[in-house]
């Protein structure tokens, strides 16, 4: 690995493990959101503060911030330094030093790297994570499945980035391993659309 793919690697970390869920939470006076229901710094769990549009535009930073990471590593750095500021960007979504590796579950931050560089996976991605949310109403199964359907487009569309976009998944199903466990139990909660939006 050069030090170019390194210097992408380390960009890609900085940028993905900003907090952008308990930073908005705290900018809106809601607390702090890893006291909230799950402790979780992602989208669905700030939906649980009452605010939709908080909800949402953790969900959309959390996206773009992958999206952002890549677009700069590739500007800086050339094409191939994308996947290496994709993987950094993940991991520190996944593990940011900054709250003891602690982090988030990593969809919305898979979707903003597919955006950069698997446009057409992307597209099936979010696709299958709204129809699942819709279909079934519980965030982590429709989270799971958008996961593992990036790996499955990748290999339809015999792209290199199989193998990485095999392990982003991986990694995604592993932070829902307590989700996973719930499920089976029958006791993973539903995702309600009815929380009030003015909060």
């Amino acid at each position: 690995m050069t030090r170019e793919m390194l210097f992408a690697l380390a960009l890609g970390y900085l940028f993905g493990s900003v907090p952008f869920g308990l930073v908005l939470t705290h900018l809106a006076g809601k607390g702090d959101v890893r006291d909230i229901g799950s402790g979780n710094i992602g989208a669905t769990n700030v939906l649980r503060t009452g605010s939709k549009p908080l909800a949402a535009l953790t969900l959309i930073l959390d996206c773009l911030k992958a999206t952002a990471a890549i677009l700069v590593a590739q500007r800086l750095f050339g094409e191939q330094a994308g996947p290496f500021a994709a993987t950094g960007a993940l991991i520190g979504h996944l593990y940011p030093i900054w709250l003891r590796f602690r982090g988030g579950k990593g969809v919305a931050t898979f979707l903003g790297a597919l955006i950069a560089l698997l446009p057409i996976a992307a597209l099936v991605y979010a696709g299958v994570w709204i129809l699942v949310l819709l279909t079934i109403r519980i965030s982590s199964v429709a989270g799971m499945t958008a996961a593992v359907s990036a790996p499955v487009s990748a290999f339809i569309l015999h792209s290199p980035l199989f193998p990485m976009l095999l392990g982003f998944a991986l990694l995604i199903l592993w932070k829902h391993r307590e989700n996973i466990l719930r499920l089976r139990k029958g006791t993973e909660p539903r995702t309600t659309l009815k929380i009030s939006s003015t909060g």
